[in-house]
């Protein structure tokens, strides 16, 4: 009777262990971890991100609804990390982590780094916000199937989809 009871309860207990451990495994998201990171002016930057797919949708406009904030990424929320004080575009962003959000625009975007960097990417309350600056969208020469954040020079660039956006960072 034992034998009996125990063998299935093992059998719970081991789909449970590999569910909650694939779980955590975050690479095998349809949406994986990626990160950018280099140094800009003499600050140290790191940005920590999932990496959604286009998949065949429209995404900035339709799924990505202009005027709405995003969370820059998909899962977690973005994160941003600078080891000293700079200015985004001219404007000051003390040394810290924060969490990036963008409003998406036809014209211009939103670009938006949020004092609380650990949450989840829907969980954004504007009261929050440490700094916001505006930049100006651009389309890019071919489609962008996983959204991207590079750091090219002095400016952090996100492309996805057809379209691109940069801010620039200054120590």
């Amino acid at each position: 009777m034992k034998k009996q009871i125990f063998f299935p309860l093992l059998l719970v207990a081991c789909f449970l262990a590999v569910t909650t451990m694939a779980q955590k495994d975050k690479s095998k998201r349809p949406s994986p971890p990626a990160k950018a990171e280099g140094t800009i002016d003499g600050a140290k930057v790191v940005i920590d991100y999932s990496s959604p797919s286009v998949k065949g949708r429209k995404i900035f406009g339709d799924l990505e609804a202009y005027g709405k904030v995003w969370r820059t990424g998909a899962n977690e929320a973005t994160t941003f990390d600078v080891d000293k004080n700079v200015k985004i575009e001219g404007k000051d962003l003390p040394k810290g982590k924060y969490s990036l959000y963008s409003i998406p625009g036809e014209k211009e975007w939103v670009v938006i780094f949020n004092k609380v960097a650990n949450q989840w990417g829907t969980e954004y309350d504007e009261s929050k916000d440490a700094l916001r600056v505006t930049v100006k969208p651009s389309k890019t020469n071919k489609l962008i199937e996983k959204m991207n954040i590079a750091i090219e020079g002095n400016k952090v660039v996100i492309r996805w989809e057809n379209t691109q956006f940069a801010f620039a960072v200054k120590g």
